[in-house]
Order: C-alpha cells, then sequence, then structure tokens
C-alpha cells in the first residue's frame, strides 16, 4: 500500500509542481487552524485514517476536511479550504477505487495532525 500512495502522491506532485508555494501556504494555515481548534472547539470528532500511508484512506481525508469546513468555527479559514480544493483537484484523477480504510472518530486536533503529515508528504514529492 504504501507504494502505491507514493506513485500517487508523485503524480500528483509532477502536476502540482507549479504550486508547491500553495502546499506551504496549506501547512501553515493548518497550524493556524490546529491552535485555534485546540483553544475553541475540542468537542467536535472526526472520522479519522488510522494509517495515513494507506491508500485507501485519501477520501476519509477528503471527507474529514469537508466536516471541518461545515463548522461555523472556522469559518476564517476559507482560504485553506480553497486551496486544499485545488490539491483535491490534483489528487482525484490519480485515485484508483478504494478499500477499506481502518478510521476513527478522533479530535480534530489529531485529524490536522494527520493532515498535515498528508501535505507533507505531497509537498515532499513535489521536490
Amino acid at each position: 500500500m504504501k507504494t502505491h500512495l507514493y506513485l500517487l502522491l508523485l503524480a500528483a506532485g509532477i502536476s502540482a509542481a507549479p504550486q508547491m508555494s500553495s502546499m506551504a501556504e496549506l501547512l501553515t494555515l493548518l497550524q493556524q487552524m490546529s491552535e485555534v481548534m485546540t483553544k475553541d472547539i475540542q468537542n467536535l470528532r472526526i472520522e479519522t485514517p488510522n494509517n495515513i500511508d494507506d491508500v485507501n484512506c485519501i477520501s476519509t481525508i477528503f471527507e474529514g476536511t469537508e466536516q471541518m469546513k461545515n463548522n461555523p468555527a472556522i469559518k476564517k479559514f476559507s482560504a485553506f479550504f480553497q486551496k486544499f480544493e485545488r490539491l483535491k483537484q490534483w489528487l482525484m484523477p490519480s485515485l484508483v477505487k478504494e478499500g477499506k480504510c481502518d478510521t476513527e472518530r478522533r479530535s480534530t486536533t489529531i485529524f490536522i495532525k494527520k493532515l498535515m503529515t498528508f501535505i507533507r508528504k505531497v509537498l515532499k514529492n513535489t521536490r
């Protein structure tokens, strides 16, 4: 599975290379969002992949970001969600039919940390 995820991220990275600064911006916005979430929103739980390297869990990541997007407390981070939509559009054509993804309902802070790891992997593969 790690090989499949690597190839998927590599393919996304090749098409996303001009947007590397956008990925860095995504990480910065996520860090700011994480700080707000830690202080203000502790009761929101999001389905979070147990293994971020599992290619079957990419749609779970997308669904989790949609859940965060719909939370009124983080509406001020609309720039993050707009930029993330572009990343999502690059990845969607490369996705194969997904299998089972092991998940747990976890805090937004944990979800954001996993999302940051996911974006770092995409960014790393674009270099």
